[in-house]
């Protein structure tokens, strides 16, 4: 394998391949998002391009489409930066190594190995064997950022897990009877709201439902961006929901489903199946509790509302956690007199004491009522889809 201490050229085209690649998060699960740029034996940019959704066109092949348009004569010689290494196999769109060297590209530059155990650093023996100089690890630690939630998800089929809180600064979800509902400020919510542009379902608990009965759809310029409205997911014990909730009767009725009677860590695992990569978990108290529990957080964006309710519901209901969680690459952002502060959970180890008893009682539920139906929803002509089993979804 070649050396992975980048030159700084090398640096410079993998930044610009990244820009393009963020364009793609949110918009290309269950593939993640992959941006690619070719230059010329000259060192000039001939062509350029990202990922904009599963069964569409890979970067790579954006990216050599065009240069086709108006550089083909300027494809043989040329170097390919591409924030993950080229796919080696054929999956609902062909090999991208082929297509490289089909036009006659002789460098390839990747950022991040692919996490894909079918594609893990194939490239290089695939493209070495047609005599394409490969070079691996160019800002790797950045590529890999990018993928996350999608290696989180192919290496074990479960989705990446961002849990989003708005409080008083004494840990209150809710304010005091008779005040208007709202804690955190417009600026702070309108900025939580964005996170939906990263996440292919939204999650609450059926006490949210309930109580706020919330929309969780894409607001303001969000709409614009090609995002598909997330799925809205709703796990609930009983089973008994309002007829009449947002969710079920507006024009996304047909992307909200409810879960019954699973556990936190298996809702995900049946979300995963249908290759949902990124979840949004946004309340109440009870769900972001069980995800902490379970230890199934993976991204933390807390806001914080200079105000002391004195009562009402607390941030994390439910057991108290085996430990305190320290969050690494912790950031702090101030929004107005708002605050957010973001970091990735660091988790003891797995198989400890604390983390079975969490997860068994995760487990513990009530069975449905009889009036509920099998799927959990007991309103008839008006169920939302519900998961079912179903083969893995394959990426392409």
């Amino acid at each position: 394998m070649a050396a992975r201490i980048p030159s700084i050229p090398d640096a410079r085209w993998m930044g610009q391949a990244l820009d393009l690649a963020k364009r793609g998060v949110g918009l290309t699960s269950p593939n993640p998002p992959v941006g690619a740029i070719i230059v010329s034996a000259e060192g000039a940019v001939i062509g350029s391009g990202y990922h904009r959704k599963a069964g569409m066109p890979h970067a790579e092949i954006v990216a050599i489409d065009d240069a086709m348009q108006l550089n083909s004569r300027l494809l043989p010689g040329s170097t390919i930066y591409v924030t993950l290494e080229p796919c080696s196999t054929q999956g609902r769109t062909p090999a991208c190594t082929q297509t490289i060297k089909d036009v006659g590209i002789r460098r390839v530059v990747f950022g991040a190995a692919d996490p894909n155990p079918l594609h893990t650093n194939k490239s290089y023996a695939v493209l070495g064997a047609a005599g394409i100089q490969v070079t691996g690890g160019v800002l790797e630690e950045e590529c890999q950022d990018m993928i996350r939630p999608f290696t989180k998800w192919i290496m074990t089929g479960v989705p990446w897990v961002i849990a989003k809180v708005g409080q008083s600064l004494d840990g209150r979800i809710t304010r005091p009877p008779g005040e208007p509902s709202w804690i955190t400020s417009d600026s702070a919510r309108s900025h939580a709201r964005r996170l939906r542009l990263r996440a292919d379902a939204i999650l609450i608990g059926a006490e949210t439902l309930r109580k706020d009965n919330p929309r969780l759809t894409l607001r303001d310029a969000d709409v614009g961006t090609g995002k598909e409205q997330p799925w809205r997911v709703v796990l609930t014990r009983s089973g008994r929901l309002p007829a009449d909730a947002h969710m079920f009767t507006d024009e996304f009725k047909d992307r909200t489903i409810v879960l019954a009677n699973l556990s936190f860590p298996d809702a995900l695992r049946e979300l995963g199946r249908r290759g949902i990569c990124t979840v949004l978990v946004e309340g109440g108290g009870i769900v972001i509790g069980q995800a902490f529990q379970s230890q199934e957080v993976d991204e933390v964006h807390w806001y914080i509302a200079p105000r002391i309710c004195g009562s009402g519901r607390p941030s994390l209901v439910g057991l108290p956690l085996p430990c305190s969680i320290p969050l690494e690459h912790a950031k702090v952002l101030p929004i107005a007199d708002n605050v957010c502060i973001t970091g990735y959970p660091v988790w003891p180890e797995v198989g400890t004491d604390a983390v079975h008893a969490a997860s068994r009682t995760e487990e513990v539920a009530s069975p449905l009522p009889q009036s509920a139906s099998p799927s959990g929803y007991p309103f008839a002509g008006q169920t939302p889809s519900v998961f079912q089993s179903a083969p893995p979804i394959k990426v392409s």
